[in-house]
């Protein structure tokens, strides 16, 4: 209690609350020693403390410092359960959203970072095949990022399957050159 009230003129606690307050800290060990957390211990505790200033201040306790471990040991229970219900609702989740393999889940996509480096190298490719000359990158494109054969991209080109060869040869060696620098 922190009021500045002469003790005689503050309303009288209930023992579990005077319990409570004096035996706070061994409580707030007792609770860290078993959640290996000191601040979950101390969010129990304070959870403790509202569940007995909600209590009939009038009711009869016999052992209160008895009650008050016991209702932690309660406490401790309840958020055990509370976290298993959470993780198997989290685990439901990720099997129903997530494609698995022998078990283990499949990452859809890159990294984030490898998604960026990625993203950089098509923007690099994109600009070099723009630099290529005209009819040497017109066969590029038709033969490697449209899927037609040499035969198909030579006749839409009007020329023979060997310039296509040809062209696309020097393609790729201008195209890696400019990715490597």
């Amino acid at each position: 209690m922190t009021s500045s009230e002469p003790p005689e003129s503050r309303p009288q606690e209930s023992p579990l609350v005077e319990a409570f307050l004096e035996k706070r800290q061994t409580l707030l060990l007792f609770l860290a020693a078993r959640t290996r957390s000191m601040p979950r211990a101390e969010d129990l505790a304070q959870d403790l403390f509202l569940k007995i200033r909600l209590m009939d201040p009038a009711a009869e306790v016999r052992a209160p410092v008895a009650l008050l471990y016991r209702m932690a040991a309660n406490l401790l229970v309840d958020q055990a359960r509370s976290l298993q219900r959470t993780e198997r609702r989290d685990d439901q989740w990720r099997r129903d959203t997530r494609p698995t393999l022998g078990g283990e889940d499949i990452v859809e996509g890159p990294a984030a970072d490898e998604a960026i480096i990625g993203r950089e190298r098509v923007r690099q490719l994109a600009e070099a095949v723009a630099a290529l000359p005209p009819q040497m990158g017109r066969a590029f494109r038709l033969h490697k990022l449209e899927g037609l054969s040499q035969a198909q991209t030579a006749q839409a080109m009007g020329v023979s399957r060997k310039m296509i060869e040809q062209h696309i040869q020097a393609a790729v060696r201008r195209l890696t050159q400019s990715l490597r620098s």
